[in-house]
């Protein structure tokens, strides 16, 4: 039936009674309160309600609506309006109208078609009433109805048989020519036309056009056209060129004279019915070809337990032909399988009972070959309950249960910390279980390529340790050349194989006759074992032999690995990487159990912390890798001279520890020059020969500890003090050395807390002129007051911070205190021409610092040439690569680099030569004796001459005295600095000094 909606009146803008005939708007006012409620009331009674949100929810309907819709309340109220209406005309533009409209404010009255609960049609006489809020805003559709099913279906002939085929069939009537005449809804509907536009065209535009142009076409209407019924399945096409499946009887009408009159064509849409049956009988080919071509065995039983069916994977997997297989009971193809036997009985007994069967079991096949299989049996029951047939899947799961039996028991002896051994041998008898005619045999290979056994239990112990005597080899039997080869060597015939040939003495009297050995390979692809299969025959392995060692190979691995990776661990976790000592670890552990059996004997023993002097400089002038070479030389050389009761232990870098268990004061003195003397010896590193020394320190049980801790730590403190003394020397724990150390870390902890918290503060030391007689610039140097250590000088505390690592930011502190002071020297109008700050070689270890001094700069509006760095002989001849690229941007940036305390090296000349020096400061130790020794005054003549040819400023330092002064004069300086100007001093001291300076004329002999 088509879809009438949405055809309204809109003139129609009030309820409507039952009738349909209109109440108006001059009836309705005139009626009371009471009267309107009766009308309502009267109006619910008999029509059906409906209230609508305006967003198309659904508020509420009342009974008759609910009956007619077939409907409880609470499935309608909540939904949306268009659960109502056909899904295709809710898509469609006419039902955004009707809402549009309804939103307008119009009331909309006319035919409307709904779907019952039960998804049948009815049709309804509607009137739809918008209610309005005072905006013009809709808030409420209030509908009311009447059914008008019966009326509206002008069709409807209940008792007519005619009407209900009508209704129910499709019916065309064709000419006898083949002109379509008439057609009923059903068929039009079916065909996807309009009735003028099917009306008076010929029959062969519903067919497929071959078929319609063709000599079948042709015969048919001429059959029908003589009186001929045909009933049947055509194929037919749609408007829209959709095939479609048309069941049906043509029948012609024929008049007295036998001509046809027409052709009444009754039938029904069968596209559907077509299509399922298609897929059915796709479906049960499929079904076919799953059960014949999947791998799984299967086969069906009879109620006599006879087999009456079984696929192609029955024959595949297990051998059997069907002459050997189809009426057969089961139990007869397995009966030398007593297990089998057991299995089928106890299937029977399920299947019976009307429960399914599953189970997992070892058969043999007909070539009796083992094969692990998985069965399903599903019973086949009738209607009384009797068992009538029975359908057994059968899964080959060899593979899969080799694996789980295999890995169960191997990660379960791996999980209770079974050793090696253990696990490997756990796996051979269960590999023997499975396959009795071989004997298994794990081996593993060490870092020589030596062979030894794991496991083979089943071969005798004389056998086993002979094969441990072997080494890999291409002729070495089949483990040996596995292992070397790193693939399977098989061996079919022991006593003619050329790789036995100088074996096979050893095989053939236990009565083994071939060999078949896999190699076992680590996640890097290296040999790490093998895996064999002795026969007691001459034969090769079957695909089952195959199948056991492609489950046994990964868990041998996985164990021998486990095995590597442990030892490994264990090697990491107690034994320095570098040179294979003990490390701090292991070295506290065995010295501990040292000086508890030393406590218990009462027997002395003594701890040398030894340290490599100028190891540094052999790291960064060589490399790294010349240093790691260097200390797996110390390493060797020390263990040369131990004994097996001491222990030699590396700490860290180029430290190390010797234990010497049962040595007192006068041994311990020759064990350690003798150790000296073993270090000292020349070697050569990476082509270069080198010359390398030790400091030691030395502290002994039970004089100055009892335990290892408390040693270490006074011989760290002993080596210390021989360091300082001279490199190359020893020395002994004192309490005097204590508390040296215990005073220097005070030290260390008090010169942190300065540095955070302001303790240091810059004093300045002018540098003047001599020809000029002005002032050249200030140098400020760091000074620290301690509130309870008073003034600790910079020869304590620059050493310490150089120590402890904060003499780098002790650096950064000065620079940025004195580009403060400069920038309010100049903003203040005092003439101060530059300043000169001390830097370590740290400072110029850091990459950044470049940038932090142009941030200094630019902060305080400072020029490059306001600053000059002061660097030593060790910042030269430093060989980290950072410091000549930092020294190299600060030269770039303008900044004048001095070098101080020049003439105290012996290579400072060679340095001159590359690097970007701008100032030499003559070291105060030449200016001191330059007036009373004619050598010195010399020498300083000779560095202002270096100075004058390499266009250097050349600054003396420590100038004292008029003497010097005068000299000085005399050999050409240009700039002096010392006591007989000014001692270093505050920046408010300066000041005044240098006000004083500019206001009187200092002369000579002042």
């Amino acid at each position: 039936m088509q879809e009438r909606e949405p055809f309204f009146s809109e003139h129609l803008n009030l309820p409507q009674d039952h009738s349909g005939t209109q109440l108006n708007d001059h009836l309705w006012s005139r009626l009371t309160a009471a009267e309107k409620d009766g009308v309502l009331t009267a109006l619910s009674r008999s029509m059906a309600m409906l209230e609508i949100a305006p967003d198309g929810t659904l508020l509420d309907a009342n009974d008759n609506f609910l009956q007619l819709l077939g409907y409880a309340r609470s499935e309608l109220v909540g939904q949306h309006h268009r659960m109502l209406c056909d899904p295709v005309y809710t898509q469609s533009p006419a039902y955004e109208d009707f809402w549009r409209r309804l939103h307008q404010g119009e009331t909309l009255s006319g035919p409307l078609q709904r779907m019952r609960a039960d998804g049948s049609e009815l049709w309804l006489e509607a009137s739809c009433n918008p209610v309005m809020d005072a905006e013009g805003r809709l808030q409420k559709v209030v509908s009311i109805a009447t059914d008008i099913t019966t009326h509206i279906d002008d069709s409807k002939e209940s008792n007519s048989v005619l009407s209900a085929l009508n209704r129910s069939l499709g019916v065309v009537e064709l000419s006898a020519d083949g002109l379509i005449m008439s057609a009923n809804g059903n068929y039009l509907k079916t065909m996807e036309y309009l009735a003028d536009e099917l009306i008076g065209q010929p029959h062969s535009i519903l067919c497929d056009k071959e078929y319609a142009a063709g000599p079948e076409y042709q015969a048919f209407w001429r059959d029908v056209c003589s009186g001929r019924f045909f009933s049947g399945r055509f194929k037919r096409c749609s408007r829209n060129g959709r095939t479609i499946w048309w069941e049906a009887t043509y029948s012609p009408v024929l008049d007295a004279a036998g001509k046809p009159l027409k052709i009444i064509c009754i039938g029904a849409d069968v596209s559907y019915r077509v299509t399922r049956e298609q897929k059915d009988r796709e479906h049960l080919h499929l079904l076919s070809l799953g059960i014949n071509e999947t791998d799984n065995a299967v086969f069906i039983t009879d109620q006599a337990n006879r087999i009456v069916f079984h696929n192609s994977g029955f024959t595949r997997i297990l051998g059997y032909s069907a002459s050997e297989v189809i009426g057969r009971h089961p139990r007869e193809l397995f009966a030398d399988q007593p297990a089998i036997i057991n299995f089928i009985e106890e299937c029977y007994g399920e299947l019976t009972a009307g429960r399914s069967f599953h189970a997992e079991e070892l058969i043999h096949d007909l070539n009796d070959q083992p094969l692990w299989m998985s069965a399903v049996v599903n019973p086949i029951l009738d209607a009384s309950g009797t068992l009538i047939n029975a359908v057994c899947v059968m899964t080959n799961i060899t593979n899969t249960k080799m694996h789980e039996v295999l890995q169960y028991k191997v990660l379960n002896a791996m999980v209770h910390e079974a050793s090696l051994e253990e696990q490997m041998r756990l796996l051979c008898e269960e590999v023997e279980h499975i396959a009795p005619e071989v004997i298994a045999s794990i081996l593993s290979i060490d870092a020589s390529g030596g062979l030894h056994t794991l496991a083979a239990p089943s071969l005798p112990p004389e056998y086993n340790l002979a094969l441990s005597l072997l080494h890999i080899g291409a002729d070495k039997g089949s483990c040996g050349s596995a292992a070397f080869l790193g693939e399977a060597v098989e061996a079919i015939d022991i006593e003619t194989d050329p790789r036995w040939a100088d074996y096979k003495h050893l095989a053939l009297p236990l009565g083994l006759r071939a060999c078949w050995s896999t190699p076992i390979k680590s996640a890097d692809g290296r040999v790490i074992g093998t895996f064999a299969f002795y026969y007691r025959e001459s034969r090769g392995p079957n695909p089952i032999h195959h199948l056991l060692v492609d489950a046994s190979i990964g868990l041998c691995a996985l164990a021998l690995e486990r095995e590597e990776a442990r030892s490994r661990i264990h090697q990491l976790a107690f034994y320095d990487a570098l040179t294979g000592l003990p490390n701090r670890s292991l070295l506290l552990v065995k010295a501990n159990q040292a000086i508890a059996t030393a406590a218990r004997h009462q027997t002395p023993l003594a701890v040398l912390f030894i340290d490599l002097d100028r190891f540094k400089q052999i790291n960064d002038s060589l490399g790294h890798q010349a240093g790691d070479e260097l200390l797996r030389t110390i390493a060797t050389r020390l263990q040369v001279d131990a004994r097996r009761s001491d222990i030699v232990g590396r700490l860290s870098g180029d430290e190390f520890v010797m234990v010497l268990a049962q040595c007192d004061l006068q041994r311990v003195a020759e064990v350690v020059k003798r150790i000296q003397d073993q270090i000292s010896q020349p070697c050569h590193i990476d082509g270069t020969a080198v010359m390398p020394s030790a400091s030691i320190g030395v502290s002994l049980f039970p004089a100055n500890g009892e335990d290892m801790e408390i040693l270490l730590h006074r011989a760290d403190l002993a080596m210390y003090q021989a360091k300082a003394k001279n490199r190359g020397r020893f020395s002994f724990f004192s309490d005097e050395m204590n508390a040296q150390a215990q005073e220097r870390m005070a030290l260390e902890s008090a010169l942190r807390d300065a540095l955070r918290g302001g303790d240091f503060a810059l004093h300045y030391q002018p540098q003047i002129h001599i020809e000029k007689n002005r002032v050249h610039g200030v140098e400020a140097l760091a000074r620290w007051h301690h509130p309870q250590l008073g003034n600790v000088s910079p020869g304590r505390f620059i050493p310490i911070a150089e120590e402890c690592g904060l003499i780098g930011e002790l650096g950064k502190w000065a620079l940025t205190e004195a580009c403060a002071q400069l920038s309010d020297w100049r903003r203040r109008g005092i003439e101060v021409p530059s300043v000169s700050v001390n830097l370590s070689s740290t400072n110029f270890h850091d990459l950044e610092i470049p940038q932090f001094i142009a941030h200094l700069l630019q902060q305080y509006q400072l020029m490059p040439c306001d600053l000059t760095l002061e660097i030593t002989e060790t910042v030269l001849m430093d060989t980290n690569p950072s410091t000549n690229r930092t020294i190299c941007e600060i030269h770039d940036m303008g900044i004048a680099l001095a070098m101080d305390d020049f003439g105290t090296g012996y290579s400072s000349l060679g340095y001159l030569r590359n690097l970007p020096v701008q100032e030499l400061k003559l070291d105060q130790s030449f200016v001191k004796d330059m007036a009373t020794d004619a050598t010195v005054s010399a020498l300083t003549n000779a560095v202002i001459r270096i100075g004058e040819s390499l266009s250097l400023t050349v600054v003396a330092e420590g100038v004292e005295d008029l003497a010097q002064y005068e000299l000085l004069r005399q050999q050409g300086c240009a700039i002096a600095q010392g006591y007989y100007f000014a001692r270093p001093m505050p920046a408010a001291q300066l000041e005044i000094w240098i006000g004083n300076f500019n206001t009187e004329s200092i002369s000579l002999d002042l």
